[in-house]
């Protein structure tokens, strides 16, 4: 039998985290199963580990993806938005709320990832992903130092709990408008 070649590893790879996604999102990381993943993705167990050294590693690397692609759409807001520092924060900081409460990143970003990651782990990679961009649009806007840092954090955990609110309350767009509002204020006192 001919060994599959990079691109169909690749593919493999990631119609695993694709399945792996939607496992973590639905079943939490404890209840998910590798055996249940390797199934709906149609591979073998081995597979799964063969790609993802653990279930930990296959978690992770969804948490990465969905952190990624978070970032990405802030990051294109706040590019739409102009050349003014403050309509950029602003926008991609809106972005950044409905992005995460978007299909399955808020529970697996949210809620699952601090959990299994550990918290310093989540931390450093949400830093990585969306908390650089917040901090780089704070300091455009001219604060400095650990003011912008301080600022940057305080921010960064209002719009996570934002984002928790807007998902406890069922999404709907009336709770939308409220946080959005409400962070719109928040935007508004601090820059």
């Amino acid at each position: 039998m001919p060994r599959s070649s990079a691109a169909d590893a690749a593919a493999t790879a990631r119609r695993i985290l694709a399945v792996a996604t939607r496992a973590f999102a639905a079943h939490g990381f404890a209840d998910a199963s590798v055996d249940d993943i390797a199934r709906s993705a149609d591979v073998t167990r081995g597979a799964v580990y063969h790609h993802f050294a653990s279930k930990r590693g296959l978690f992770d690397a969804v948490a990465a993806r969905l952190q990624e692609d978070v970032a990405a759409t802030v990051v294109a807001a706040a590019e739409a938005a102009g050349e003014d520092p403050r309509a950029q924060l602003v926008a991609g900081s809106h972005a950044f709320v409905d992005a995460i409460t978007e299909g399955e990143a808020a529970r697996v970003l949210l809620v699952e990832a601090p959990a299994a990651m550990g918290w310093s782990q989540w931390r450093a990679q949400d830093d990585a992903a969306s908390g650089v961009h917040l901090l780089d649009a704070l300091r455009a806007c001219g604060l400095r130092g650990q003011e912008a840092e301080a600022l940057a954090r305080q921010l960064s955990g209002a719009m996570n709990e934002a984002a928790l609110w807007i998902v406890e309350q069922g999404g709907g767009a009336a709770i939308r408008r409220q946080a959005h509002l409400a962070l719109e204020r928040l935007l508004a006192a601090v820059v």
